[in-house]
């Protein structure tokens, strides 16, 4: 295994010439800027956002105080305006005004991409309808963070963000989305996920994959894979387990491919404590209607994995 190097030597007079490329781009006036921050780790900040950000007149935020903690990480300081869930609309109104006058005005949230299960969205939607600009600096997503590492084979998901608080919406909520086939990615705060995993676990089948992804980018960044049936005991064998911000993805439903897969292969599993891998084949096809060739094929595997268990 190589051992990491320092590599400052090199990277810095390379960022040194990016960082002209990126102060050489155009930077329109009277534009909100949407920029993403990191979730945890302040490494994964763009070069772009940084430079947007120290050339703003002003930056909407969440927080003043996190993002003015953040801000001094990078050696800057600037006019902070608070824009949360409570004020946004009257800031809108400031904020159109002032870009009104030509200024460029940066909107960021306290990790992540604004507007996304977090502050953001009714101050872009005025901007627009204001006709003004809005341009979007991509970066950190928690919820894109969790799903690149999950292993989840699925080329949709469906982000959904926060469940209901109370315990009857949570359930109401979740039964409407028993045949989503996409992967769901829920967002859960550390002293909710264990009510959370229950209502899960009541609402799904215990054979789905969900996917714990805890305090992403940070120190103690833990990233678990397991049944919904053993969620629970997973969350509970650890106190640590229920803290920190989590995203939780689950696997979506099995589609009608896969299920008439899921049910050839318990036919087999039946078939083949009696019978010859070529006979199991012979009647599954039969009873399922599907090929015997790859029934014939997937009974083979699973003799071969089965004899290997016995070993």
């Amino acid at each position: 295994m190589t051992e990491p190097t320092d590599s400052t030597s090199t990277i810095l007079p390379m960022m040194h010439d990016v960082l002209q490329d990126i102060a050489q781009q155009t930077y329109p006036s009277a534009t909100l800027y949407v920029v993403a921050t990191p979730i945890g780790n302040t490494g994964d900040i763009s070069l772009r956002a940084l430079h947007t950000l120290s050339i703003v007149d002003a930056i909407a935020c969440e927080d003043t105080r996190n993002t003015g903690h953040l801000l001094s990480r990078y050696g800057l300081s600037k006019n902070l305006i608070a824009a949360h869930q409570h004020n946004e609309r009257e800031v809108a109104e400031k904020l159109i005004t002032r870009l009104q006058a030509g200024e460029r005005i940066a909107l960021v949230s306290d990790a992540g991409t604004p507007a996304v299960s977090d502050p953001g969205a009714r101050i872009v939607d005025a901007v627009r309808n204001a006709g003004l600009r809005v341009i979007p600096l991509p970066g950190a997503s928690a919820a894109v963070t969790a799903l690149s590492a999950s292993g989840l084979l699925n080329d949709q998901f469906y982000f959904i963000g926060f469940l209901p608080a109370k315990a009857k919406q949570r359930e109401t909520f979740l039964f409407s989305l028993k045949s989503v086939a996409a992967t769901m990615v829920f967002y859960e705060a550390p002293h909710r996920i264990a009510e959370a995993v229950d209502a899960l676990a009541a609402a799904f089948e215990p054979t789905r994959h969900i996917v714990f992804a805890r305090e992403l980018t940070k120190l103690f960044e833990e990233i678990h894979r397991c049944t919904l049936a053993e969620a629970r005991a997973w969350i509970d064998a650890d106190a640590h387990r229920q803290k920190g911000e989590f995203v939780v993805l689950l696997e979506g439903a099995p589609t009608a491919g896969d299920q008439d897969q899921i049910e050839a292969e318990r036919i087999l599993t039946i078939l083949l404590q009696e019978c010859s891998v070529k006979q199991a084949a012979t009647l599954a096809a039969h009873i399922t209607g599907q090929k015997k060739n790859s029934l014939y094929d997937r009974a083979l595997q699973m003799k071969a994995g089965s004899d290997r268990e016995q070993d």
